[in-house]
Protein backbone atom coordinates (compact mmCIF):
# COMPACT_ATOMS: atom_id res chain seq x y z
CA UNK A 1 0.00 0.00 0.00
CA UNK A 2 1.52 3.17 -1.32
CA UNK A 3 1.81 5.52 1.64
CA UNK A 4 -0.23 8.54 2.07
CA UNK A 5 1.31 11.95 1.26
CA UNK A 6 0.88 14.42 4.12
CA UNK A 7 -0.42 17.51 2.85
CA UNK A 8 2.19 20.55 3.60
CA UNK A 9 0.42 23.11 5.77
CA UNK A 10 1.17 26.45 4.32
CA UNK A 11 0.49 27.95 7.05
CA UNK A 12 3.26 27.35 9.01
CA UNK A 13 5.05 29.01 5.89
CA UNK A 14 3.30 31.32 5.70
CA UNK A 15 5.96 34.21 6.98
CA UNK A 16 9.15 32.38 5.36
CA UNK A 17 7.52 33.22 1.91
CA UNK A 18 6.88 36.78 3.15
CA UNK A 19 9.76 37.24 4.41
CA UNK A 20 11.89 35.98 1.70
CA UNK A 21 9.90 37.37 -0.84
CA UNK A 22 10.37 40.95 0.63
CA UNK A 23 14.48 39.89 0.85
CA UNK A 24 14.43 39.67 -2.51
CA UNK A 25 12.57 42.35 -3.68
CA UNK A 26 14.49 44.74 -1.44
CA UNK A 27 17.96 43.24 -2.89
CA UNK A 28 16.71 44.25 -6.29
CA UNK A 29 15.71 47.83 -5.17
CA UNK A 30 18.75 48.29 -3.48
CA UNK A 31 21.35 47.12 -5.87
CA UNK A 32 19.66 49.35 -8.44
CA UNK A 33 19.79 52.23 -6.25
CA UNK A 34 15.67 52.59 -5.87
CA UNK A 35 15.76 52.83 -2.00
CA UNK A 36 16.51 56.23 -0.04
CA UNK A 37 18.80 56.74 3.56
CA UNK A 38 15.34 56.82 5.41
CA UNK A 39 13.51 53.88 3.80
CA UNK A 40 16.53 51.90 4.53
CA UNK A 41 16.58 53.41 8.39
CA UNK A 42 12.81 52.63 8.39
CA UNK A 43 14.15 48.79 7.15
CA UNK A 44 16.83 48.62 9.70
CA UNK A 45 14.44 49.29 12.96
CA UNK A 46 11.72 47.33 11.65
CA UNK A 47 13.92 44.16 11.59
CA UNK A 48 15.56 45.12 14.88
CA UNK A 49 11.95 45.18 16.46
CA UNK A 50 10.61 42.31 14.83
CA UNK A 51 13.92 40.40 15.96
CA UNK A 52 13.61 41.56 19.32
CA UNK A 53 9.33 40.51 19.90
CA UNK A 54 9.66 37.37 18.09
CA UNK A 55 12.16 36.22 20.88
CA UNK A 56 10.34 37.94 23.76
CA UNK A 57 7.03 36.14 22.53
CA UNK A 58 8.66 32.83 23.27
CA UNK A 59 9.21 34.02 26.98
CA UNK A 60 6.23 36.22 27.57
CA UNK A 61 3.44 34.74 25.12
CA UNK A 62 4.53 30.62 25.09
CA UNK A 63 6.37 30.21 28.26
CA UNK A 64 4.13 32.46 30.42
CA UNK A 65 6.80 34.03 32.29
CA UNK A 66 7.02 38.27 32.58
CA UNK A 67 10.64 39.44 31.72
CA UNK A 68 11.40 43.29 31.91
CA UNK A 69 15.26 43.01 31.05
CA UNK A 70 15.06 42.10 27.30
CA UNK A 71 16.82 45.38 26.40
CA UNK A 72 19.68 44.43 28.63
CA UNK A 73 20.54 41.06 26.56
CA UNK A 74 20.36 43.64 23.76
CA UNK A 75 22.56 45.81 25.45
CA UNK A 76 24.88 43.36 26.19
CA UNK A 77 24.92 42.61 22.46
CA UNK A 78 25.20 45.81 21.12
CA UNK A 79 27.99 46.70 22.99
CA UNK A 80 30.32 43.45 23.32
CA UNK A 81 29.52 42.93 19.33
CA UNK A 82 30.66 46.89 18.85
CA UNK A 83 33.89 46.35 21.03
CA UNK A 84 34.41 43.18 18.67
CA UNK A 85 33.96 45.20 15.23
CA UNK A 86 36.09 47.79 16.60
CA UNK A 87 39.01 45.54 17.74
CA UNK A 88 39.13 43.55 14.18
CA UNK A 89 38.60 46.83 12.45
CA UNK A 90 42.60 47.60 12.17
CA UNK A 91 42.55 43.37 10.55
CA UNK A 92 39.93 42.51 9.25
CA UNK A 93 38.08 46.21 8.71
CA UNK A 94 34.03 46.39 7.65
CA UNK A 95 34.00 43.53 6.03
CA UNK A 96 31.31 40.72 6.34
CA UNK A 97 33.71 38.30 8.25
CA UNK A 98 33.96 40.96 10.97
CA UNK A 99 30.29 41.15 10.97
CA UNK A 100 29.86 37.50 11.72
CA UNK A 101 32.45 37.41 14.34
CA UNK A 102 30.68 40.20 16.03
CA UNK A 103 27.15 38.58 16.08
CA UNK A 104 28.51 34.82 17.34
CA UNK A 105 30.14 37.58 20.15
CA UNK A 106 27.06 39.29 21.16
CA UNK A 107 24.85 36.25 20.64
CA UNK A 108 26.49 34.26 22.77
CA UNK A 109 27.36 36.67 25.47
CA UNK A 110 23.99 37.55 25.72
CA UNK A 111 22.95 33.97 26.05
CA UNK A 112 25.87 33.47 29.17
CA UNK A 113 23.86 36.51 31.03
CA UNK A 114 20.57 34.64 29.96
CA UNK A 115 21.76 31.85 31.76
CA UNK A 116 23.87 33.41 34.48
CA UNK A 117 20.19 35.74 35.29
CA UNK A 118 17.93 32.56 34.85
CA UNK A 119 19.31 29.86 36.87
CA UNK A 120 18.43 31.66 40.16
CA UNK A 121 15.31 34.18 38.27
CA UNK A 122 13.82 31.16 37.12
CA UNK A 123 12.65 30.06 40.26
CA UNK A 124 10.82 33.12 40.99
CA UNK A 125 7.11 33.74 39.20
CA UNK A 126 4.93 36.67 38.41
CA UNK A 127 5.56 40.16 39.69
CA UNK A 128 9.03 38.60 41.26
CA UNK A 129 10.53 37.51 38.25
CA UNK A 130 9.44 40.82 36.14
CA UNK A 131 11.69 42.42 39.21
CA UNK A 132 14.24 40.87 38.92
CA UNK A 133 14.52 41.16 35.19
CA UNK A 134 14.05 44.91 35.27
CA UNK A 135 17.13 44.99 38.10
CA UNK A 136 19.36 43.23 35.21
CA UNK A 137 18.60 45.33 32.64
CA UNK A 138 19.32 48.43 35.04
CA UNK A 139 22.29 46.93 35.94
CA UNK A 140 23.77 46.28 32.63
CA UNK A 141 22.96 49.99 31.44
CA UNK A 142 24.70 50.95 34.24
CA UNK A 143 27.88 49.64 33.90
CA UNK A 144 28.16 50.31 30.30
CA UNK A 145 27.52 54.11 31.19
CA UNK A 146 30.08 54.06 34.40
CA UNK A 147 32.78 51.83 32.70
CA UNK A 148 35.56 53.99 31.02
CA UNK A 149 36.56 56.03 28.10
CA UNK A 150 38.76 53.53 26.92
CA UNK A 151 36.37 50.18 27.02
CA UNK A 152 33.08 50.93 26.45
CA UNK A 153 32.84 54.83 26.02
CA UNK A 154 31.46 55.81 29.41
CA UNK A 155 28.53 58.39 29.19
CA UNK A 156 29.35 59.60 26.22
CA UNK A 157 28.87 55.47 24.32
CA UNK A 158 30.77 53.74 22.22
CA UNK A 159 31.96 54.64 18.67
CA UNK A 160 31.38 51.76 16.27
CA UNK A 161 31.91 50.81 12.70
CA UNK A 162 29.23 51.81 10.56
CA UNK A 163 28.35 48.58 8.20
CA UNK A 164 27.37 49.32 4.92
CA UNK A 165 23.47 50.44 4.80
CA UNK A 166 22.92 49.02 1.22
CA UNK A 167 23.58 45.60 2.47
CA UNK A 168 22.90 45.79 6.08
CA UNK A 169 19.55 45.34 6.08
CA UNK A 170 19.42 42.50 3.70
CA UNK A 171 21.86 40.56 5.94
CA UNK A 172 19.41 41.00 9.37
CA UNK A 173 16.35 39.91 6.94
CA UNK A 174 18.25 36.62 6.13
CA UNK A 175 18.91 36.37 9.91
CA UNK A 176 15.13 37.03 10.76
CA UNK A 177 14.23 33.96 8.70
CA UNK A 178 16.91 31.92 10.98
CA UNK A 179 15.48 33.56 14.07
CA UNK A 180 11.87 32.01 13.18
CA UNK A 181 13.39 28.95 11.76
CA UNK A 182 14.42 27.98 15.36
CA UNK A 183 11.78 29.52 17.44
CA UNK A 184 8.91 28.26 15.33
CA UNK A 185 10.20 24.23 14.88
CA UNK A 186 10.89 24.82 18.65
CA UNK A 187 7.23 25.66 19.03
CA UNK A 188 5.66 23.40 16.58
CA UNK A 189 7.54 20.41 18.31
CA UNK A 190 7.08 18.38 21.16
CA UNK A 191 9.50 20.43 23.18
CA UNK A 192 7.35 23.34 22.12
CA UNK A 193 4.02 21.77 23.44
CA UNK A 194 6.19 21.03 26.89
CA UNK A 195 6.63 24.21 27.12
CA UNK A 196 2.95 25.63 26.80
CA UNK A 197 1.84 23.35 29.57
CA UNK A 198 3.92 24.80 31.38
CA UNK A 199 2.56 27.99 30.55
CA UNK A 200 -1.42 26.39 31.36
CA UNK A 201 -0.24 24.74 34.36
CA UNK A 202 3.26 24.05 35.28
CA UNK A 203 2.24 21.64 38.55
CA UNK A 204 0.29 19.32 36.18
CA UNK A 205 3.61 19.58 33.44
CA UNK A 206 5.96 18.83 36.78
CA UNK A 207 3.42 15.88 37.47
CA UNK A 208 3.95 14.42 34.28
CA UNK A 209 7.77 14.49 34.12
CA UNK A 210 8.77 17.87 32.49
CA UNK A 211 11.66 19.22 33.48
CA UNK A 212 10.17 22.42 34.26
CA UNK A 213 13.51 24.32 35.24
CA UNK A 214 15.35 22.82 32.03
CA UNK A 215 12.76 24.22 29.78
CA UNK A 216 12.51 27.45 31.52
CA UNK A 217 16.49 28.31 31.27
CA UNK A 218 16.20 26.94 27.48
CA UNK A 219 13.82 29.63 26.19
CA UNK A 220 15.38 31.88 28.18
CA UNK A 221 18.79 31.35 26.29
CA UNK A 222 17.54 31.53 23.31
CA UNK A 223 15.31 34.84 24.12
CA UNK A 224 18.49 36.16 25.45
CA UNK A 225 20.38 35.19 22.38
CA UNK A 226 18.51 36.75 19.55
CA UNK A 227 18.04 40.00 22.20
CA UNK A 228 22.30 40.02 21.64
CA UNK A 229 21.83 39.55 17.72
CA UNK A 230 19.65 42.31 17.22
CA UNK A 231 21.68 44.32 19.69
CA UNK A 232 24.70 43.91 17.54
CA UNK A 233 22.68 45.12 14.58
CA UNK A 234 21.68 47.92 15.75
CA UNK A 235 25.49 48.26 17.14
CA UNK A 236 26.42 48.14 12.77
CA UNK A 237 23.36 50.71 12.10
CA UNK A 238 24.79 52.87 14.04
CA UNK A 239 27.96 55.04 14.51
CA UNK A 240 27.41 55.66 18.34
CA UNK A 241 25.90 53.45 21.02
CA UNK A 242 24.51 54.80 24.30
CA UNK A 243 23.20 53.34 27.01
CA UNK A 244 20.38 55.09 27.31
CA UNK A 245 18.59 53.52 24.84
CA UNK A 246 18.94 50.54 26.55
CA UNK A 247 16.55 51.94 29.43
CA UNK A 248 13.24 50.26 31.26
CA UNK A 249 11.03 52.20 28.66
CA UNK A 250 12.59 50.19 25.85
CA UNK A 251 11.81 47.07 27.67
CA UNK A 252 8.11 47.98 27.93
CA UNK A 253 7.87 49.21 24.05
CA UNK A 254 9.19 45.35 23.15
CA UNK A 255 6.44 43.98 25.89
CA UNK A 256 3.78 46.37 24.28
CA UNK A 257 4.50 44.89 20.83
CA UNK A 258 4.26 41.16 22.28
CA UNK A 259 0.59 41.77 23.80
CA UNK A 260 -0.66 43.55 20.39
CA UNK A 261 0.46 41.12 18.79
CA UNK A 262 -1.23 38.59 20.68
CA UNK A 263 0.17 36.37 23.48
CA UNK A 264 1.48 33.30 21.65
CA UNK A 265 1.30 34.58 18.09
CA UNK A 266 4.34 34.94 16.13
CA UNK A 267 2.74 36.47 13.03
CA UNK A 268 0.79 38.64 15.24
CA UNK A 269 4.17 39.63 17.02
CA UNK A 270 6.00 40.47 13.60
CA UNK A 271 2.85 42.81 12.36
CA UNK A 272 2.85 44.62 15.63
CA UNK A 273 6.56 45.62 15.43
CA UNK A 274 6.58 46.44 11.92
CA UNK A 275 3.48 48.66 12.36
CA UNK A 276 4.23 50.28 16.13
CA UNK A 277 8.09 51.70 14.98
CA UNK A 278 6.28 52.79 11.49
CA UNK A 279 4.12 54.54 13.65
CA UNK A 280 6.87 55.97 16.46
CA UNK A 281 9.28 56.80 13.66
CA UNK A 282 6.91 58.41 11.72
CA UNK A 283 5.12 60.63 14.82
CA UNK A 284 9.38 61.70 15.40
CA UNK A 285 9.33 63.46 11.80
CA UNK A 286 5.76 64.85 11.94
CA UNK A 287 5.70 66.19 14.98
CA UNK A 288 8.83 68.63 15.62
CA UNK A 289 9.77 71.48 17.44
CA UNK A 290 7.14 72.42 19.94
CA UNK A 291 4.63 69.45 18.62
CA UNK A 292 7.26 66.68 20.08
CA UNK A 293 5.54 66.74 23.42
CA UNK A 294 2.78 65.67 21.84
CA UNK A 295 4.74 62.27 20.05
CA UNK A 296 4.44 60.39 23.35
CA UNK A 297 0.53 61.31 24.34
CA UNK A 298 -0.38 60.06 20.35
CA UNK A 299 1.51 57.25 21.06
CA UNK A 300 -0.39 55.94 24.26
CA UNK A 301 -3.36 57.23 22.93
CA UNK A 302 -2.90 54.96 19.67
CA UNK A 303 -1.73 51.88 22.00
CA UNK A 304 -5.06 52.37 24.34
CA UNK A 305 -6.45 52.07 21.53
CA UNK A 306 -5.14 48.85 20.06
CA UNK A 307 -5.36 47.31 23.40
CA UNK A 308 -8.99 48.12 24.11
CA UNK A 309 -10.03 46.49 20.36
CA UNK A 310 -7.81 43.41 20.90
CA UNK A 311 -9.50 42.76 24.64
CA UNK A 312 -12.82 44.53 24.72
CA UNK A 313 -15.12 41.82 25.00
CA UNK A 314 -18.38 44.24 23.05
CA UNK A 315 -15.91 43.97 20.07
CA UNK A 316 -15.57 40.25 20.12
CA UNK A 317 -18.38 39.46 17.43
CA UNK A 318 -16.64 42.29 15.44
CA UNK A 319 -13.19 41.07 15.78
CA UNK A 320 -14.26 37.74 14.99
CA UNK A 321 -15.92 39.13 11.26
CA UNK A 322 -13.14 41.33 10.08
CA UNK A 323 -10.28 39.05 10.37
CA UNK A 324 -7.95 38.17 7.51
CA UNK A 325 -8.85 34.37 7.23
CA UNK A 326 -12.34 35.33 6.88
CA UNK A 327 -11.32 38.01 4.08
CA UNK A 328 -9.84 35.64 2.19
CA UNK A 329 -12.17 32.42 2.45
CA UNK A 330 -14.86 35.25 0.75
CA UNK A 331 -11.97 36.21 -1.86
CA UNK A 332 -11.45 32.44 -2.40
CA UNK A 333 -15.02 31.21 -2.70
CA UNK A 334 -16.75 33.78 -3.83
CA UNK A 335 -19.77 36.04 -1.76
CA UNK A 336 -22.17 33.55 -3.10
CA UNK A 337 -21.20 30.58 -1.38
CA UNK A 338 -24.18 29.01 -0.12
CA UNK A 339 -21.59 26.89 2.40
CA UNK A 340 -20.58 30.44 3.99
CA UNK A 341 -23.70 32.02 4.54
CA UNK A 342 -23.25 33.44 7.79
CA UNK A 343 -26.97 35.20 8.22
CA UNK A 344 -28.51 31.77 7.32
CA UNK A 345 -30.94 30.89 10.09
CA UNK A 346 -31.36 27.36 9.61
CA UNK A 347 -27.87 26.54 9.99
CA UNK A 348 -27.32 23.36 11.45
CA UNK A 349 -25.66 25.33 14.59
CA UNK A 350 -28.70 27.74 14.92
CA UNK A 351 -31.72 25.40 14.86
CA UNK A 352 -32.37 23.59 18.81
CA UNK A 353 -32.15 20.14 18.87
CA UNK A 354 -31.69 19.28 22.59
CA UNK A 355 -34.35 18.28 24.54
CA UNK A 356 -34.96 19.75 27.81
CA UNK A 357 -34.66 17.07 30.81
CA UNK A 358 -38.29 17.81 32.49
CA UNK A 359 -39.70 17.25 29.16
CA UNK A 360 -37.52 13.63 29.07
CA UNK A 361 -39.03 13.27 32.70
CA UNK A 362 -42.31 13.53 32.08
CA UNK A 363 -43.04 11.30 29.51
CA UNK A 364 -45.26 8.06 30.40
CA UNK A 365 -44.14 5.21 28.37
CA UNK A 366 -46.69 2.63 27.94
CA UNK A 367 -45.41 -0.72 26.94
CA UNK A 368 -46.83 -3.06 23.96
CA UNK A 369 -46.15 -6.42 22.84
CA UNK A 370 -44.00 -6.25 20.65
CA UNK A 371 -41.64 -4.92 23.40
CA UNK A 372 -42.36 -7.60 25.63
CA UNK A 373 -40.63 -10.92 25.35
CA UNK A 374 -42.12 -14.31 25.23
CA UNK A 375 -42.57 -14.88 28.96
CA UNK A 376 -43.89 -11.51 29.61
CA UNK A 377 -46.97 -11.81 27.27
CA UNK A 378 -48.91 -13.99 29.17
CA UNK A 379 -49.32 -11.66 32.24
CA UNK A 380 -49.73 -8.55 30.27
CA UNK A 381 -52.70 -10.47 28.66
Amino acid sequence: MAKAVKRIKWKHYANYIVIAILTVVFSIMSLSGSLTSSTIYLLEKIIIAVMLTVSLSVVVGFLGELSLGHAGFMCVGAYLGGKTACLLQPTMGNSFPALLVSLVVGGAVAALCGVIIGLPALRLKGDYLAIVTLAFGEIVRSIFMNSSSESFGGSLGLTTPRYDKNTLFIIALVLVLGCLAVIQNLIQSKHGRAITSIRDNEIAARATGINVTQYKLSVFTIAAFFAGIAGVLYSFSNYTIQSTKFNYNYSIEILVMVVLGGMGSINGSIIAATLITILDIKLQTILTGNLAVLQDLLYALVLIILVIYNNAPALKGFRERHTLKNYLYKFSKGKHDPSHRADDEAKWDRVPTKIEMNEVLSTEFQPTMSTLNPDQKGDFK
